[in-house]
């Protein structure tokens, strides 16, 4: 109760930046936090046993979110790797409808796939990533082939240059986002991952959602020092389908803010495994993420990331087996690091693009803007690509 007093009190009294708003204020409050102090007092921690009994002072803010059980039998959330429906815990928050938060619903070991997809087989060609921007198609070709002996041996040589993976940032699935217009097309589209598509639609089915379609993706790859700076995603045609979020890997805070920004935002942690859903009133909410928070340990994995997958798994499940030397660099990759997948419905049912001027068209895919998302370091970046600034 004191701590958390201590650290509503520190950002009551933190000093306002000049034309500084009420969630820019708690975004540096945060960035500029210290794990294991006071510092991280006032943010709910839905995996927590008081956010289940809704008891302290900010898990006033915590109800209990209804999931259609029905929706989803147990042999497809399990071709998933996912829990039984009926296992799930979801909550919400008081003052922001249609926000459902997951705490990790996997099976032990099924998380090993996603991240495995991420790194390994998400990164490549034909999908889009930030380093596009610099380096040809043929050096990007195969991120993974080309970084996974440097992560193999990563603490062997610590002062070896980042390999490829450790510089990735983004990559897009499906609709391909358009940094420079914010904008989807037709014409620049990649088939969207089978296995992520199924997961998702379980997930969506399960709030609610029956019948959604899994049509972009946008996956973030967090290092220690990044942040994901305040914005709204509102460039997908139909807002009536909801957002999904799967966070692997290290923790991180996330805020989630109003419609404008001078609300202040209510901050909450985000582990391994958990699931964010933003439909109705808050899919359309600014949020962002300050902070990715080292492990207490040390470089170390979460304890959900230990437990290795079964070895014999269902015959028609969308997870595949992860050989042990593919999760060797896996591991070692997230040791100082997070991946997050998030996964949209572009257009509603029946729907098209609206036709756009042959100039627009022609732009064709850029990287500018990095998703948002920097590195701590890059002080002067941030400035001019991220719209918290």
């Amino acid at each position: 109760m004191g701590k958390m007093a201590a650290a509503l009190g520190s950002v009551a009294t933190l000093a306002t930046e000049p034309g500084e708003d009420a969630f820019r204020k708690l975004f540096r409050f945060y960035r500029q936090s210290r794990p294991g102090t006071a510092d991280l007092g006032g943010v709910i921690d839905f995996s927590a046993a008081q956010a289940a009994r809704g008891s302290g002072p900010v898990a006033h803010k915590v109800v209990r979110s209804q999931l259609s059980v029905s929706s989803v039998s147990d042999h497809d959330a399990h071709r998933a790797g996912l829990q039984p429906v009926s296992n799930w815990r979801a909550y919400g928050l008081e003052g922001y409808p249609g926000f459902i938060f997951i705490p990790n619903p996997f099976l032990p070991g099924y998380q090993w796939h996603w991240v495995k997809q991420c790194l390994k087989l998400y990164s490549q060609k034909p999908n889009v990533c930030n380093l596009d921007k610099h380096m040809t198609k043929e050096d990007t070709q195969d991120l993974w082939e080309q970084s996974k002996e440097f992560l193999r041996y990563k603490e062997v040589n610590k002062r070896r240059p980042r390999s490829l993976l450790e510089k990735l940032r983004w990559v897009t699935l499906g609709y391909h986002y358009n940094w420079d217009s914010k904008k989807y097309s037709a014409d620049h589209y990649t088939p969207f991952p089978s296995d992520l598509a199924f997961l998702s639609e379980q997930v969506a089915a399960a709030c609610g959602f029956e019948g959604f379609q899994a049509e972009a993706g946008i996956l973030n790859y967090y290092r220690l020092d990044s942040t994901l700076g305040i914005h709204v995603d509102k460039s997908e045609l139909d807002h009536s389908k909801p957002l999904l979020s799967f966070s692997f890997g290290q923790s991180a805070i996330f805020l989630l803010g109003g419609l404008k920004r001078d609300e202040a935002p209510t901050a909450m942690f985000m582990h391994s495994g958990d699931i964010m859903v933003m439909s109705g009133f808050s899919r359309l909410l600014n949020h962002a993420v300050p902070k990715v928070l080292p492990s207490s340990q040390g470089e170390s994995l979460p304890c959900c990331l230990e437990t290795p997958p079964p070895a014999v798994l269902p015959r028609d499940s969308v997870v595949e087996c992860c050989s042990m030397e593919d999760w060797q660099v896996c591991s070692s990759y997230l040791k100082t690091a997070r991946v997050n997948m998030t996964v949209r419905q572009v257009l509603a049912t029946d729907q098209d693009f609206p036709l756009e001027p042959m100039e627009e068209n022609k732009r064709g895919i850029t990287t500018e803007g990095f998703c948002h998302l920097d590195d701590e370091k890059s002080h002067v970046k941030r400035a001019r690509l991220n719209p918290d600034s």
